[in-house]
């Protein structure tokens, strides 16, 4: 048998009852991580507390009073609570480099507007603008949970979560019914649902005594009764729709995992995990989890801001290491996971894929030489000797995984983080699970994917 034959072979089929049990518990620890986490606010939050249960300090903490930080130190670094980098201080000079873990922690949803409350017919409903790539009729009737925060004048800040616990009210996006809906089922799909009708229906009982937009003022009362919330709040809000309810198990075998953000929390928990079970390196190890990734990596929270490269500046000083150059020559020798999703092959839909450079669900942890579009457009496309020293570190920590591309040629395409930490010179490859419904509100995983994955990044961690 081949390599890639034996690649593409289910690695289920190759584990101990001892690695199930590994398996489960992952994939236990994974789906709570999802069912809490919904935003990168929440996601940030939960790492912190994951990081310090594991003996992290916040950087400037660690070094308060001029300490330096040393070998085996292990601290991390926010920006602006929605991105998060970690350091596991290693033995050799910065200089020669990192190894870097990369994931966003962003994903598909429905923002709430500046201005979203008005009142219509009789009903009130909230104003969205929709983030990331999504097909919008997939959210029309769904049971949404709004999550978020909201800043006072004063700076007083409200955690909002309503929709989670089963005695909580929901929200949804209405659709036409079917029975007049003759011109709508003619429209092509990406015109069915237009993404000014992705408004969400927020309340119908009017306030008593009202006679102008009283269902607006009955839910204008509730908010300020309720939760503080005047309607001039919402202009510094960060209020968020995303679909509501915990990540379950799927499959009769209970094999997969179907959940929302998926993409990339799965590889945002992968890293962080891998991260937090490494102890002692050589080269210091690093894993970001950032925001943005799903609208092209931008804004101050983003991977093309200054954040990582601000905070490595600021390690490399702690360490008494700092200069430009030696900060330069840190980016350009490190070595790079960029921790995303692939696409995985949906019988259903088999001719969006190239079979022979497919993953699959439950053949392992994914590696994607290029991602892009069209004629490799937008991709990092990463290094065959890359690749070569890759594969040595896999198999020698029998990690089983497969090479992919995210469709067959010319039909679409996508791209991650990858393309913007090369231009430091520095060594990446896209890596990470498949999931089928990739963008969908629900998404599906393979929990010895998972798995796997985490065995990749350790292994990575421990050998590039």
């Amino acid at each position: 048998m081949s390599e890639q034959e034996e690649q593409k072979k289910n690695v289920w089929n190759t584990y101990t009852d001892e690695d199930k049990e590994q398996v489960q518990s992952l994939a236990d620890g994974y789906r709570e991580f999802l069912s809490t986490c919904k935003t990168e606010r929440e996601s940030v939050t939960e790492a912190i507390r994951m990081a310090e249960a594991a003996g992290y300090v916040e950087l400037r903490q660690a070094t308060r009073g001029g300490r330096r930080l040393v070998a085996g130190d292990k601290v991390y670094a926010v920006g602006m609570k929605k991105t998060l980098a970690l350091f596991n201080i290693g033995t050799a000079p910065l200089e020669q480099g990192l190894t870097i873990l990369g994931a966003h922690i962003d994903t598909c949803r429905l923002d709430l507007k500046q201005h979203p409350l008005y009142e219509d017919g009789g009903m009130a409903y909230l104003d969205t603008h929709y983030y990331g790539g999504i097909k919008k009729y997939q959210w029309v009737t769904l049971p949404l949970a709004l999550h978020g925060v909201v800043v006072k004048k004063d700076g007083t800040v409200l955690d909002i979560v309503i929709g989670e616990d089963d005695n909580d009210p929901v929200f949804c996006v209405t659709d036409l019914l079917v029975h007049l809906a003759q011109e709508q089922m003619e429209k092509k799909a990406a015109k069915v649902i237009e993404g000014d009708k992705l408004d969400v229906l927020a309340g119908t009982l009017p306030l008593a005594g009202e006679e102008k937009e009283a269902v607006k003022a009955g839910i204008l009362k509730l908010l300020k009764d309720k939760y503080s919330i005047e309607e001039d709040d919402f202009m510094s809000a960060e209020l968020t729709l995303v679909p509501a309810g915990r990540a379950r198990e799927m499959g009769l075998d209970r094999s997969m995992i179907l959940a929302y953000g998926q993409d990339d929390r799965v590889c945002a928990y992968t890293s962080l995990v891998a991260m937090l079970a490494t102890d002692k390196t050589a080269r210091t190890a690093c894993c970001l989890l950032v925001d943005k990734e799903e609208i092209g990596s931008v804004g101050a929270t983003g991977m093309q801001s200054r954040f990582f490269e601000n905070e490595l500046a600021e390690l490399l000083s702690a360490l008494g290491q700092y200069s430009e150059l030696t900060l330069r020559r840190c980016l350009a020798n490190s070595k790079m996971l960029s921790s995303d999703v692939s696409s995985g092959y949906d019988a259903l839909y088999a001719s969006a894929f190239d079979k022979k450079n497919v993953a699959y669900l439950g053949g392992g942890m994914v590696f994607n030489k290029f991602t892009g579009a069209r004629g490799k457009s937008g991709s990092n496309d990463a290094n065959a000797e890359y690749l070569g020293e890759i594969r040595s570190i896999m198999d020698k920590h029998q990690v089983r995984f497969q090479t992919a591309e995210l469709g067959r040629v010319d039909l679409g395409g996508g791209g991650t983080i990858a393309y913007i930490m090369s231009l430091y010179g520095m060594q990446v490859i896209d890596s990470g699970v498949a999931v089928l419904s990739m963008h969908a509100p629900w998404e599906v995983t393979s929990k010895v994917d998972l798995y796997e994955t985490k065995k990749g990044y350790m292994a990575f961690l421990a050998e590039a």
